[in-house]
């Protein structure tokens, strides 16, 4: 059951992290928001709140750990725990390798698989502690298949893939229950093209938005059926996009 459950969103401050925040809260339970706008979480935290939800929120870089650390701890010191925590935080600095955008490549790293690891080492001791929780990832189709342009990008998603089932069958291995869920979207309206600097890349990605995008709500109703399953009960990936996206 959602309600009650006290869930960590990090990417909060749009898209897909401040559409599943204003859902879960419609649910009932209680959500901890990080991200690095602070001004976009306290708005949207407003809104939860005056709509009868419960929301707390804290300025939060995924790259550094000590940021991680404290948004848990903030979970804890509020609500009395943490059931859940939802690493949406991501970018997607789309280019061909021959445009050599190194810069690019790192800050891909940093995001997209240390910020999963940083959320993921700040929570578990709490987890394997109270033998229960929730890992939730957003990944990307491209975590699923190759796509020119998008080698680096791509590869950090692949590895998203590979750490949350890992993270499922140890936890299974070792008796801690921890639920792991690793969504993989394909077009969805998010600021998540707002990262692609390569000029082609971003006037052809923008095009097959345009065309096919769908609203991050979507993605929220996903999050919020993975929450909802029975505690003996696992559902490890799901695979959304548009109904016109041959993705």
């Amino acid at each position: 059951m959602i309600q009650d459950q006290t869930i960590i969103i990090t990417g909060a401050s749009s898209g897909i992290g401040e559409s599943t925040a204003k859902l879960l809260a419609s649910q009932g339970a209680n959500v901890v928001l990080g991200a690095r706008r602070e001004e976009k979480l306290k708005a949207i935290t407003d809104a939860i709140t005056e709509a009868g939800g419960q929301a707390v929120y804290q300025e939060l870089d995924v790259v550094d750990p000590a940021q991680n650390e404290a948004i848990v701890q903030l979970a804890k010191d509020t609500f009395g725990g943490v059931d859940a925590i939802f690493l949406n935080a991501g970018i997607m600095p789309t280019a061909p390798l021959s445009a050599m955008k190194t810069d690019e490549w790192d800050q891909a790293v940093d995001v997209n698989i240390k910020g999963v690891l940083n959320g993921v080492a700040a929570v578990l001791p709490t987890f394997i502690e109270q033998k229960a929780g929730h890992v939730l990832a957003t990944s990307s189709v491209a975590g699923l298949k190759a796509y020119p342009g998008n080698a680096v990008y791509g590869g950090t998603k692949w590895f998203v893939r590979d750490f949350m089932e890992v993270l499922r069958m140890e936890s299974a291995q070792e008796g801690t229950n921890i639920r792991t869920a690793t969504i993989y979207p394909a077009a969805i309206n998010t600021e998540l093209l707002d990262s692609i600097s390569h000029e082609g890349s971003a006037q052809a990605m923008e095009g097959l938005y345009e065309k096919h995008g769908i609203s991050p709500d979507r993605i929220a109703a996903v999050v919020a059926f993975a929450l909802d399953q029975p505690d003996d009960t696992n559902v490890s990936e799901f695979t959304v996009g548009p109904t016109t996206q041959p993705w």
